[in-house]
């Protein structure tokens, strides 16, 4: 896993010095590094990453309902979710994001496409989390 951790790095580096950081690719191969970090449980990295660099790029360049750009919402509720270290706040984050994510979604996708039937099982998991923290 740290080796494809530092082939995600190089590539998202590298997309990002030919094509800038707001250039859908460079956002793409951002999104790929921050699932690569969260697998390897690199909470305090990947959550700002996508919070502060990724999804803002995402919502300028490519649009506020652009897969990718819902994929980056998804993997920072579920990096939010996951981090051992996480508080109570960052669980109403999660939820936030997650209930805008489901709207988007259904609206998207339609409410029965499997992508929208995951943000609604994980704003039901964010709930239940947030409910017991």
């Amino acid at each position: 896993l740290d080796e494809a951790l530092v082939l995600r790095r190089a590539a998202y580096d590298g997309f990002v010095a030919l094509r800038g950081s707001s250039h859908e690719t460079s956002i793409g191969e951002g999104m790929n590094l921050a699932v690569s970090m969260n697998s390897s449980r690199l909470w305090e990295e990947s959550i700002p990453f996508m919070r502060d660099q990724l999804l803002p790029a995402a919502n300028r360049s490519v649009g506020v309902d652009h897969h990718i750009t819902l994929g980056i919402k998804q993997n920072l509720c579920l990096a939010l979710e996951f981090n051992p270290e996480r508080t109570r706040d960052d669980l109403a984050e999660a939820e936030t994001i997650f209930q805008d994510l489901v709207q988007r979604r259904r609206r998207v996708f339609g409410p029965a496409h499997p992508e929208t039937r995951g943000a609604e099982a994980g704003l039901s998991d964010a709930r239940e989390k947030l409910a017991h923290a």
